[in-house]
């Protein structure tokens, strides 16, 4: 692939990024693109790490070589290691990894979308460093992982199965997702513990997420009745989001906000109700994960909170 403008018979990177990402509101970067464009480069770089770990803490090497270095594939591994986590009651941890094992190996989809929440982990939190550390202590990428078999087994029509993975999901990490809800790719749960997200939410790709948010209804009415969040939005720690309202994509929604209507792309809302306090700059503020608004002096001051 060029990287110029030339003659060749090479595409431009911006070309191939508008050929291979036709719907991606938020564009790779060229570097992201060499990692989206190697599907095994992430499991490689998990054994790569799982090795220097084990070689140096010897009380690590046996959950290690369970977990990773014996597993044959990304999905092979992580059905190993959530089904460890979320075996409780009747139901046995070897039929819980033999679900994980059916649903990442007969969805590419799903598989994909661990993959890309992994990279999201690793290159916007700013506590972690490797890709082996969400996997096997983060409860946000954990939850999220087996939210992704639960949604699948939704879809496939097994429906109380998918309600009793999710109340696992809930008790074990402390996250509720409805298996019915629509998340994207490359999401970053970050610390995890009180998020919900109702039974019609949707999420798009490339959005970040702090613990203790709500994406809920606003009352006992069936039908579509949660949020829409969009590409590219940063949600704040301990805001709620209030029945079926669009966050417009790239917008930031401050902590603690409870956002009542919808939210206008690439602007900043905060405040009980919310309301819009400033433009965002960035055109995904959810890569940046800037939660600043030093610039906003009525928010500082305390207006409309």
């Amino acid at each position: 692939m060029a990287h110029g403008k030339g003659k060749g018979k090479g595409l431009h990177w911006e070309e191939f990024l508008r050929i291979a990402f036709p719907y991606a509101s938020v564009c790779p970067q060229p570097i992201h693109l060499l990692i989206f464009m190697s599907e095994s480069s992430i499991w490689n770089s998990l054994l790569e790490e799982a090795r220097s770990v084990a070689s140096k803490e010897r009380i690590l090497s046996n959950v290690l070589t369970e977990y990773l270095l014996e597993r044959d594939s990304l999905g092979d591994a992580l059905s190993w290691r959530l089904s460890s986590r979320l075996a409780k009651g009747s139901v046995s941890e070897l039929e819980l990894r033999e679900l994980f094992q059916d649903c990442f190996s007969h969805s590419e989809d799903a598989l994909a979308a661990v993959e890309r929440d992994l990279l999201a982990v690793k290159e916007r939190d700013p506590a972690c460093n490797d890709f082996l550390s969400p996997f096997l202590y983060f409860k946000g990428f954990q939850a999220l992982s087996a939210y992704r078999s639960a949604h699948y087994l939704w879809k496939a029509g097994r429906r109380d199965l998918a309600l009793y993975l999710q109340s696992l999901i809930a008790v074990v990490y402390s996250v509720d997702i409805h298996p019915a809800a629509v998340i994207g790719k490359g999401i970053l749960l970050d610390h995890a513990t009180g998020f919900v997200a109702g039974e019609t939410t949707v999420i798009d790709d490339d959005v970040s997420i702090l613990h203790e948010v709500t994406l809920g209804g606003t009352g006992k009415a069936r039908g579509d009745r949660h949020p829409k969040i969009r590409s590219g939005v940063l949600i704040g720690a301990g805001a709620k989001i209030l029945g079926n309202v669009v966050v417009g994509e790239g917008a930031r929604v401050g902590a603690s906000s409870v956002v009542l209507a919808d939210v206008p792309p690439h602007v900043s809302v905060a405040g009980v109700p919310s309301r819009v306090i400033g433009e965002v700059k960035e055109r995904a503020p959810s890569l940046a994960m800037d939660h600043s608004l030093e610039n906003l002096k009525e928010y500082e001051a305390g207006g409309g909170i």
